[in-house]
């Protein structure tokens, strides 16, 4: 049942993860998986609805605020509730729940092939009236501003009065935790209701944040089975629609939510959702489905890894891919956050995970998601430019480490503002895009603009001493090490992106020079500036240490002492935790991959053995108290010949919100893990990379396994790889004839003719 993720727990800790788990999500909207019903009283619910990108703006607070501290920050808003819908049967009107009178069966389902999720309830009532309901709720990949949920409630041993209250709630509040810094502390309240009624069959809420004006309206209709008695009723905050019938046959109750919001519908969103509606009137929930049904199809084509006879790890990679899906932003204002649309975790902010972690697993498989993904950074690139500008640089553009609208959210500069290595992963992004589709239209009018001005930004902060170029005072993806001097991720990024600003110009030079000098002369960027470029990139110190013969991960790390691993008691992780800061500054102990990141992702930069040493020395100070870690040791441990390590580190990573090993799935998921697991597979075990030189591959198989296999979308076309214990069959299955690296060997594909390759040893 591996396109079948279940779960039939109904305690409070299982529900609040579960509440993740069954989110539904269509990168547009999100809606966490809560009981339509609710619980019983007293128990937890992070009771949530999210428009990716709609927030508000809330005040920092400082004890001391220094110059450039960002004086506000963007919040993900917990929007209008409509998941609302409770039954009460019999005379007695008793209230459906699964914590009072009986559940004599219960199934959860969440449909990766099919796009929804369902319950599936037989309950027996305190006073023994029992009945059968069948939930079943879908976001719509089709119609993105549509939740729609359908009840089916049919009779056991009753054909009484049954009562279907439905509510449409805009008094709602964000979830605030004040003891994890990865959860919001404050600003729960963030939305005012501006309008509440009902117009016809509609009922109707719209809501206004409070600083950033946005809005948001839903407006929502309802589908019914039968000749019932229904009626409506709003207040200020809430509308609410009654249905009452009588359960002599089974009942069905389908209701349709619209979402829209400022951003993409103008300024009046609610006439907009109910013109919306009007294009829905005669679909039915089935033919919704099938819609939904077809869109899956259509991405698990180029998307699915298969795993054969491993049913566990199988049901996580395609749980994670299939969230992937649902979190991704597709348009100009919304990206990937670390908790996508299943949480308030990181107060809905994106960070680097998206082009690093997560952007990698659309460009190999849904190409023009990962474009979109582009497009929305270079739409913030203004503000990067502004940002550089508050942050003393004479020119350039620094991204901020976190963000939704594009202005910096990270009131902490250790770890934050000075991650400047953001804007050369926003850089390595464009480069890859490029290398995968070859589109020379889009670098010009995005890529290119963006590698200049990224390429700027390290001149100004970089200087050169004794013939080689220094980046001071940064902070490497490793945030238990902060603001150091030469930390090798930063520095190595760096010099790929003044390298391929240099490289792109070259390149628009020869396909368009009049598109390029029109570019140039916008940016007043000259032939000169250009070299400069490529100068400081040949110049880049890149440290390595002769003792140890490895990268030390920055100028200092090797003169701390080593953290003391074995008389820190499990309870103390993760670190950040339990250590104040500076304590855990002042050791050799690392949060997650950084040296090791940077050998997977330029690894031309340094040798076998040096890369080899380097991820010795690095997994026995790393502790991966961050989700990002485990996936990138995976990824290299494959790469160095471990591969029982990188079999128990991917193991890590495919089932972690599933399994919950975090401890923390309730406040989200953990998206750029679940991309980390996908790369695990397809950079790791199958060995493939994206360079200028083409596309090559040098797979691996875990001795456990029998066969794997994955697509990519690569230029065009679209390949098949398949590798089991006996070797490799390689299948161009669209597009033209194309030329891969297999070992380092040259390997011709063409369509409906396999290749098969023998598997070789590492």
């Amino acid at each position: 049942m591996t396109w079948n993720i279940s779960n039939d727990g109904l305690t409070a800790e299982a529900l609040l993860t579960q509440e993740s788990i069954f989110a539904l999500g269509n990168g547009y909207l999100g809606v966490r998986g809560n009981f339509e019903e609710g619980y019983a009283e007293g128990m937890n619910s992070i009771r949530g609805t999210y428009v990716n990108a709609f927030h508000d703006v809330i005040s920092i607070p400082y004890g001391e605020k220094l110059n450039a501290f960002p004086s506000t920050q963007q919040k993900l808003v917990n929007g209008i509730d409509a998941q609302s819908i409770r039954l009460y049967i019999g005379e007695e009107e008793e209230t459906f729940s699964l914590f009072e009178g009986m559940v004599v069966s219960y199934e959860r389902h969440l449909h990766l092939d099919k796009g929804y999720a369902e319950r599936l309830v037989h309950w027996r009532s305190p006073l023994g009236k029992e009945i059968k309901i069948a939930f079943r709720r879908l976001i719509s990949f089709e119609h993105r501003e549509l939740f729609a949920i359908d009840v089916r409630v049919e009779g056991v041993n009753f054909a009484g009065p049954v009562k279907i209250v439905s509510t449409v709630n805009g008094d709602v509040s964000n979830y605030t935790a004040s003891n994890d810094p990865r959860v919001a502390s404050g600003h729960a309240k963030l939305l005012s209701v501006r309008a509440c009624g009902a117009k016809e069959e509609y009922a109707y809420v719209m809501n206004e944040t409070t600083v950033s004006n946005l809005r948001m309206a839903c407006v929502t209709r309802h589908q019914y089975s039968g000749r019932p008695q229904v009626h409506m009723e709003t207040d200020a905050n809430k509308a609410v629609f009654t249905y009452i019938s009588t359960l002599d046959e089974p009942i069905s109750f389908t209701k349709w939510n619209v979402y829209t919001d400022t951003l993409r519908h103008g300024e009046n969103p609610l006439d907009q959702g109910f013109k919306l509606h009007e294009q829905l009137l005669g679909m039915g929930f089935e033919e919704l489905a099938v819609l939904q049904k077809a869109y899956m199809d259509g991405f698990w084509k180029s998307s699915d890894i298969i795993i054969e006879n491993d049913t566990s790890l199988q049901e996580g990679i395609r749980f994670n891919l299939y969230q992937l899906l649902q979190s991704a932003g597709r348009d100009k204002y919304s990206n990937i956050s670390a908790k996508g649309l299943s949480g308030e975790g990181y107060e809905g902010h994106y960070f680097w995970d998206t082009e690093i972690y997560m952007f990698p697993v659309f460009l190999m498989t849904q190409p023009e998601m990962a474009k979109q993904l582009l497009v929305y950074r270079y739409s913030t690139l203004e503000q990067a430019k502004e940002r550089a500008r508050e942050m003393g640089h004479a020119q350039g553009a620094l991204f901020p480490w976190r963000t939704i609208s594009g202005t910096e959210c990270s009131s902490f500069f250790p770890s934050g503002t000075a991650q400047y290595h953001i804007s050369g992963d926003i850089a390595y992004s464009y480069i890859q895009y490029y290398l995968a589709v070859e589109d020379r239209d889009f670098l010009m009018q995005f890529g290119a603009e963006v590698l200049f001005e990224t390429a700027r930004l390290w001149i100004d902060i970089g200087h050169y001493y004794k013939g080689a170029f220094h980046i001071d005072e940064v902070t490497g993806p490793d945030e238990y090490t902060c603001c150091v001097n030469n930390n090798y991720y930063t520095n190595v990024m760096a010099k790929h992106n003044l390298k391929w600003a240099a490289r792109s110009y070259e390149i628009l030079k020869a396909y368009d020079a009049s598109g390029l000098a029109a570019l140039c002369h916008r940016l007043q960027v000259s032939q000169e500036e250009v070299e400069s470029w490529q100068q400081a990139a040949n110049a880049m110190l890149l440290p390595y240490d002769e003792e140890h013969g490895i990268n030390p991960q920055d100028d200092s790390f090797l003169r701390k002492a080593v953290w003391d691993f074995d008389k820190t008691p499990k309870e103390n992780y993760p670190l950040l935790l339990h250590y104040h800061p500076l304590t855990i500054y002042r050791y050799q102990v690392c949060k997650q991959a950084d040296t090791v990141l940077a050998h997977f992702l330029l690894e031309d930069e340094q040798d076998i053995e040096t890369i080899r040493r380097s991820y010795d020395y690095y997994e026995g100070i790393t502790t991966h108290d961050s989700s990002l870690s485990s996936c990138i040791f995976s990824i290299m441990a494959s790469k160095v010949g471990y591969l029982d390590k990188a079999y128990n580190y991917f193991t890590e990573t495919a089932r972690l919100d599933l399994d919950n090993t975090h401890g923390n799935t309730k406040d989200g998921l953990h998206l750029a893990n679940m991309g980390g697991t996908w790369m695990a597979i397809v950079y790791g075990f199958a060995g493939m990379r994206l360079k200028e030189s083409g596309l090559s591959l040098a797979p691996t198989i875990p001795a456990s396994w029998e066969r794997y296999a994955f697509r990519i979308r690569y230029r065009g076309r679209l390949m098949q790889i398949q590798i089991d214990k006996d070797g490799i069959q390689l299948e161009l299955l669209e597009g033209e004839e194309l030329t891969i690296l297999m070992y380092d060997k040259q390997a011709n594909l063409k369509v409906d003719q396999p290749v098969q390759k023998s598997l070789e040893r590492k």
